[in-house]
Order: C-alpha cells, then sequence, then structure tokens
C-alpha cells in the first residue's frame, strides 16, 4: 500500500562536493537512502525517452544505466559545446580608453597573468588589496590579450559599478550586462505541512531583460564583449541552437513580402501594436515596416518595401522618428530566450503528453486522486497555451524537452553562449565562488515538492542552476581576483597567485584602532558617534558595520536624534535603491552610513575617512578574518582612513586581519619611500554609479522652475549627453525646505495644467525625499 504524501519521512541531508568520485558515491548512497524510505517500486516505466522510477519521492534520470557502467568510476559527462554561428559583426578588436597608465604593482601583476594565460593555465588568482586598481589590470589583460570575457559578481551593486567602470574603460566595445531581470521574485512553491501553494510572483525590469538579450545577441555577433554577470548566467535560459536558428537577415534588394516579414516577427515572439510602439513590438503602415528590437532602447529599424522587394533600412530614433543611421543590413533576434522553433516545439509537447500522461496514471494507481487530476488540469492548460502561442506561462519547467536535452543533464546557461577562447574572471570570488556552489540544492528541493505533488512534471527538476562541478567543467580559462582569496581557487593554483599590493596612487592601508566596548562612562555608540561628528567636520564620510538589522534600524534612528544626517542599508533594501544610498553618501546628502555585511567588497566610496567595526569581538562570520580584512579595506580609498575596531578582547579573527594589514602597510610604506611617493587619495567620477544600469529606471526630479524634469524618466534616455549635475544650494542635504517647497509648487502646477502623471512623479519624489531627510 501507497504512503500517502502527507505521511512521508523527510529526504536525506545533501553531500555536496567537488570531488567526482565522492560525487557518484554520494549519488548511489542518496538513492540506496531514499529507496528503503519507500515500498517496493513498479518496474520502471519507459515512455517516448523519458524515463521514471514510477515512484514521485525518487524520480531521476534513468540510474539503472547508469549504474550498469559499473561501481567502479562515475558517468563522463561531457558539457555540451554547441556549435556558435557565424559572426554577423565579427572582427573588431578591443580599444582600452584610460588617462592612467599602470603603476604599482599593475605591470607586473598585468604581465604574469597574460603570460600564464598564453601558456594556457586553467586557473589563476589575483590577490589585489582594496584600491589597488583590480578592475584597471582586468581591463589590461583583457585589451592585451584580445579575447571576449565575463566577469562575475556576487550581487547586482557590484555588477552595476563594474559594468559602469568598463563602459569607461571600452567605450566603443560591447560591455553588456547580465543579471536576473526580476525586480521582484516570489518563486513558485508548496507547503506540504500546513497544504500552502504559493503562486509564482515577479515584476520584470524591462531594462535589465533589453540587456540580456542585449548580451546574448553580442556575444554570438561580435569578438570585443565583455560581460558584467552575477551568478544568473548559471540559471537556464534558451539554447544557443534554437536562439541562433531563430533570425533572419534583411539587405537592401532581398526579395521579401512584407506580410511573410510579419509572420516571422510573430514566430519570434513579436508583437504588432500599431499604437503603442515599444521594445519587442512592429506595426506596419503601408511599405514601411518598423521594428523595435528586443535588444534596443532607444533606436528602431525601419524597413522601406517596393513590392516584395527590400528598398531601403533606416535606423531611427522611436520617440522623434528621425532617421539616424542607412544600414547595410539587419539581422533580427528572438523577442525572447525560450523561443522555439514550431518542429521542435511539436516534438516536445508530445514528448510532455506521454510523460504526463504515465506520471497522472501512476498517481491515480497509488491512490493519489487530487494530485492526480491537479497535474493533469496544469499540464493541459500549459499545453493549449503552447500549441496556440508557441509559449506559456512557466514554460522553462519544459526546458528539458524544448532544449532536446537528456534527464539529469544541465539547462542551457550563458557558459554555452560564450566562445571557448573566453576569459572568466571571478570578481571577489572568496564570496562568488561558495554561492555559486550553493545555488542548486535549494532550487533542486522546492521544485521536488511540487513535482511530489502534481504541481509539476519531475521533469521541471531540469530547469535547474548549474551544480558548482558542472560549472567547474564549463567555465574556460579562469582568473579569480579577491582581497582575500577562498581555499578553493588557492588549491586550484597550488597555493600560487600574483599580488597587487602597491596602490598605483602610493596610498597605504589604514591604520587600525582598537578601543573598548564599554569604559569611563562611556559606550562604543558614544564614541562612535564622537568620531563621526570630527569626521563630518573634516569632510570625510563615516561607514559603520553592526551585527544585527534591528541594531542598524536602532542605531541609525539614535543618530539621528543627536542630529547626524544617517542611513541604513541591509539585505531589505532593494537593489536599486541601494545603489542610489551609495550615490547620496558620496554626494553628501549624508555622511554616515550603517550597515551589516553590505559594507564590504567592490564598494567603491572614496570619501570614506572612517570605518567603524562594532563589537568586533563576537567570532562568526560577519565578524571573520575575511571580513575584517574586507571591512578595514573601505577606508583604504582615502589617505586619511582610519578604523577604529571596538572590542573587550583580541580574537584570532581579529589578530589575523590586523597582522596582515600590518604586513601590507609595511611592504606600502617601503615602497613608497624607496619612490619618493606621496600618497593620494582615490579619485572616481560619481557618474560612475549614476550611470549604472538601474539608474535610467528611476526619475530624477530637477530642482528650479526651468529643470528638466522629465531628463531621467524611464525609456526616454534622453539624458545621454548632459553632464552631471552636483548638488548646490537649495539641493537636498543643503537647503532641504527650499528644494521640499519648490517640488511642492511645481507638483500643483502640473495638476492645474491637468499633466496628473508629471503631478504624481513629483509627488512621489517628494515622498522619497521626506523619508531620506528622516533616514529611512
Amino acid at each position: 500500500m501507497a504512503r500517502t504524501p502527507s505521511s512521508r519521512p523527510r529526504k536525506p541531508n545533501a553531500h555536496p562536493t567537488t570531488d567526482k568520485m565522492q560525487a557518484w558515491e554520494n549519488i548511489k548512497k542518496l538513492r540506496a537512502e531514499a529507496d528503503a524510505l519507500d515500498d517496493p517500486k513498479p518496474n520502471a516505466q519507459t515512455v517516448t525517452g523519458v524515463e521514471f522510477a514510477g515512484d514521485p519521492f525518487v524520480y531521476d534520470f534513468d540510474y539503472n544505466v547508469l549504474d550498469a557502467r559499473g561501481s567502479a568510476a562515475p558517468p563522463a559527462w561531457q558539457p555540451h559545446r554547441p556549435d556558435l554561428p557565424e559572426k554577423f559583426e565579427g572582427g573588431k578588436r578591443f580599444e582600452l580608453v584610460s588617462d592612467y597608465q599602470p603603476a604599482g604593482d599593475q605591470p607586473a601583476a598585468i604581465e604574469a597573468l597574460c603570460e600564464a594565460a598564453q601558456e594556457g593555465d586553467k586557473d589563476q588568482v589575483l590577490l589585489g588589496v582594496t584600491g589597488s586598481g583590480k578592475t584597471f589590470t582586468m581591463a589590461q589583460v583583457i585589451n592585451r590579450l584580445q579575447r571576449p570575457a565575463l566577469i562575475l559578481a556576487h550581487n547586482k551593486t557590484l555588477a552595476a559599478q563594474l559594468y559602469g567602470e568598463f563602459k569607461n574603460f571600452f567605450p566603443n566595445n560591447a560591455v553588456e550586462y547580465f543579471v536576473s531581470y526580476y525586480d521582484y521574485y516570489q518563486p513558485e512553491a508548496y507547503v506540504p505541512r500546513t497544504d500552502t501553494y504559493i503562486e509564482k510572483e515577479s515584476n520584470i525590469n524591462e531594462q535589465i531583460d533589453r540587456m540580456r538579450h542585449a548580451a546574448t545577441r553580442a556575444i554570438l555577433e561580435r569578438d570585443d564583449v565583455i560581460i558584467i554577470s552575477s551568478v544568473s548566467c548559471i540559471y537556464g535560459i534558451g539554447s544557443v541552437e534554437s536562439y541562433s536558428s531563430m533570425t533572419f537577415v534583411l539587405k537592401p534588394g532581398d526579395r521579401a513580402d512584407p506580410q511573410t516579414v510579419t509572420r516571422d516577427l510573430v514566430a519570434l515572439q513579436y508583437k504588432r501594436n500599431d499604437i503603442y510602439f515599444a521594445r519587442g513590438n512592429f506595426r506596419l503602415r503601408g511599405d514601411a515596416l518598423d521594428i523595435f528590437p528586443a535588444h534596443y532602447e532607444d533606436r528602431a529599424w525601419r524597413v522601406l518595401f517596393f513590392g516584395d522587394e527590400v528598398e531601403a533600412i533606416h535606423e531611427f530614433d522611436p520617440l522623434t522618428g528621425k532617421k539616424t543611421a542607412d544600414l547595410e543590413a539587419i539581422k533580427v533576434y528572438a523577442n525572447s530566450h525560450h523561443t522555439t522553433p514550431r518542429p521542435t516545439l511539436s516534438q516536445a509537447i508530445e514528448k510532455i503528453k506521454a510523460e504526463a500522461k504515465a506520471r497522472v496514471e501512476w498517481f491515480e494507481q497509488n491512490g493519489l486522486l487530487i494530485e492526480g487530476q491537479r497535474l493533469k488540469q496544469r499540464t493541459d492548460f500549459d499545453l493549449e497555451m503552447l500549441l496556440a502561442t508557441g509559449s506559456c506561462a512557466g514554460i522553462e519547467n519544459y526546458s528539458r524537452y524544448l532544449s532536446g536535452r537528456n534527464p539529469g543533464e544541465p539547462p542551457p546557461t550563458m557558459f554555452e553562449y560564450i566562445p571557448d577562447n573566453a576569459l572568466v574572471f571571478v570578481d571577489e570570488s572568496h564570496v562568488t565562488i561558495p554561492q555559486i556552489g550553493g545555488m542548486f540544492r535549494g532550487d533542486y528541493s522546492r521544485k521536488k515538492t511540487l513535482s511530489d505533488y502534481g504541481f509539476r512534471l519531475p521533469s521541471c527538476m531540469d530547469n535547474r542552476p548549474l551544480r558548482f562541478e558542472e560549472w567547474d567543467a564549463m567555465r574556460p580559462q579562469t582568473i579569480s581576483v579577491s582581497a582575500t582569496p577562498g581555499p578553493w581557487e588557492m588549491n586550484q593554483t597550488g597555493g600560487v597567485f600574483v599580488e597587487q599590493v602597491i596602490r598605483p596612487t602610493g596610498l597605504i592601508d589604514p591604520p587600525v584602532e582598537i578601543r573598548p566596548v564599554t569604559g569611563q562612562g562611556f559606550t562604543q555608540v558614544d564614541d562612535c558617534i564622537a568620531e563621526s561628528r570630527n569626521t563630518i567636520a573634516a569632510g570625510g564620510r563615516v561607514l559603520v558595520t553592526t551585527l544585527t538589522k534591528k541594531m542598524a534600524e536602532d542605531l541609525s534612528e539614535y543618530m539621528h536624534e543627536q542630529g547626524l544626517k544617517v542611513r541604513y542599508m541591509h539585505s531589505d533594501i532593494d537593489t536599486v535603491e541601494r545603489i542610489e544610498i551609495i550615490r547620496d553618501l558620496r554626494l553628501g546628502n549624508f555622511d554616515i552610513l550603517i550597515g551589516i555585511n553590505l559594507l564590504r567588497e567592490g564598494l567603491d566610496i572614496p570619501e570614506c575617512q572612517l570605518v567603524c567595526i562594532l563589537d568586533a569581538d563576537k567570532e562568526g562570520f560577519l565578524r571573520s578574518e575575511t571580513s575584517l580584512v574586507q571591512t578595514i579595506g573601505r577606508a583604504a580609498r582615502n589617505v586619511d582612513g582610519r578604523v577604529i575596531l571596538y572590542a573587550d578582547s583580541i580574537t584570532g579573527s581579529m589578530k589575523r586581519a590586523i597582522d596582515e594589514t600590518d604586513r601590507r602597510r609595511a611592504k606600502q610604506v617601503a615602497w613608497n619611500e624607496a619612490n619618493c611617493i606621496t600618497p593620494q587619495s582615490i579619485r572616481s567620477n560619481i557618474h560612475d554609479i549614476l550611470n549604472s544600469p538601474y539608474g535610467k529606471e528611476g526619475v530624477t526630479i530637477g530642482l528650479g522652475a526651468d529643470s528638466d524634469a522629465t531628463a531621467n524618466v524611464k525609456g526616454k534616455g534622453r539624458a545621454k549627453g548632459k553632464a552631471e549635475v552636483l548638488p548646490e544650494a537649495g539641493a537636498p542635504g543643503h537647503n532641504f525646505k527650499t528644494a521640499l517647497a519648490d517640488l511642492e509648487k511645481r507638483m500643483r502646477a502640473a495638476a492645474a495644467d491637468l499633466e496628473f502623471e508629471e503631478a504624481a512623479r513629483l509627488r512621489d519624489e517628494i515622498k522619497r525625499l521626506e523619508r531620506l531627510e528622516l533616514g529611512m
């Protein structure tokens, strides 16, 4: 008699490892443990190439075939390397644009990295201290080797910062951005204990979606490509074969009927809309066909026909309609990464039907009627949508069939798009590499539950992030970049690394001072406030790190009551707002930023003169050696930078972090003395952050009657040629009441003129500024 789902014991714990032999033994062990938990299973069923063991709780690929290979060795999994299409715009070289030349340790590091890459070394480590110009070193390596690059960052904030820096270094090349396009994402899930189904809910950022399309198109069409990515690159997207085949080329003189071209566009998931012309749409007016490509923001194509012949192709501004260029040819890519050719889609539908039929039969045979009925209804609806439109909600859950993969194989990812000669830079590798290793297991657990209870077919589990060993096998030559490299990357290189300790500016690591948490009538908070006042009076900024969100919020409120301009930043703050917070700190809209674990890797805040680490003697992840070294480094970009650790005792992590800082400091001082160098603070333009991919998503409201309130309205793109205006008198942070009164006056004027959208934008900006002033 089959168990009911509610009585099923919990599944065994995972055994993550990077050793392939051990991983295979763990797979067999997990299967044996799972088999022992369940009743004897019926014979495995085979349905049009889909094999599963009949038990919804122990679904996976065909273990019988794998076991037949023998237990002495694991199966030899080979990464999928599809043939990439011929490049449509290939042959262009990288052109590095910079006012600076390599200095300090940079020349030796660049030479060593390039030499090792040319010799074919699979792994390298660049140990570069904060502010030593690691990004510039990466840019120099890319320029010298003339090879496309994928740069991995561990969060969107750092990725956006890197994107801005590389756009400045390579203004004439394709620098693209590939991160998750969700502003908000609640994944589909089911909680058996409370019988709660959580429907997938998401808010897609159209700007990031466009940039993802631009990235995949660029890597297939050009040689001079740099892609800045988060771990989103190890998640499934459409296969290279389908994405590159679902294209068509138009040239002046081609024989093409307008109606045929529009049908081709519909097959690529473009939508016809003669009124609202936006990205991913097209319109046909007489003999003129306008196409708004999926990868463009402020440019579109106009194809002029003369009968059934293409007469001319223009590029134009979709806002003004003004022609900007004549084009010799265009290549149109699909409006979705999951677009599939009709023959492949038809085959996939048949396989989905077969798996659904067999799965429903199994549920019914084992008395799980609700699960069987649920699965049948959901799958039938998806199949109807696929037949009618070629797509459906949650189409990624059928990626195994759409991409033609075998059960258990990884889905197509960005690593199948990049060529074999590409370079991978893992920025802040001590955080990014563990993050890659942790993605798979949580995703598997959630989808396993959905499959067990009839919400999804078992094949949904093949729509997943790469396992760590799969990523390791698929990646090309890799350079791990960090001030504190982790054990995995150091083990890969046998402990060999390229050191970049001497900064081009001559800056030395900040002095570190230890002060007691409580003393003679004062606490660490009182001392921190006093030191902050002195630093602010000298024109500097302050970073404070705490151990909990609650303490960060309470400390912000207390400092605000003391008359200080302060804000906090932790994981509850969304990505766009984090970038705005860092920008406002640098602009001087407030002086103190309080955080927990986000004030670490990669933050470029040269104005920071003081870092206060509260409760530094509380040993743990937030006060480990790596965390302390990274946090101390935030003050290393300013010549007057210093760090205060508040602790009643010196922990092992504190001692090792201080010793490493002193070692680097001694080496830097000796270099400066030997070369007669006077340290200078790092200079970084604030527009590096303002020009991030997220900067165009909000609204920048100008101050004053003559300002252009719609300069940066989402999708307008009108502010490209304008110089960045820093706050002057009357701007937030200087004369708040005057600025607020001006905005309110303009809001009322806009409402009186019936310009309600403009009035609403101004109202939202007033609310944002009020929250900013309150430190919220």
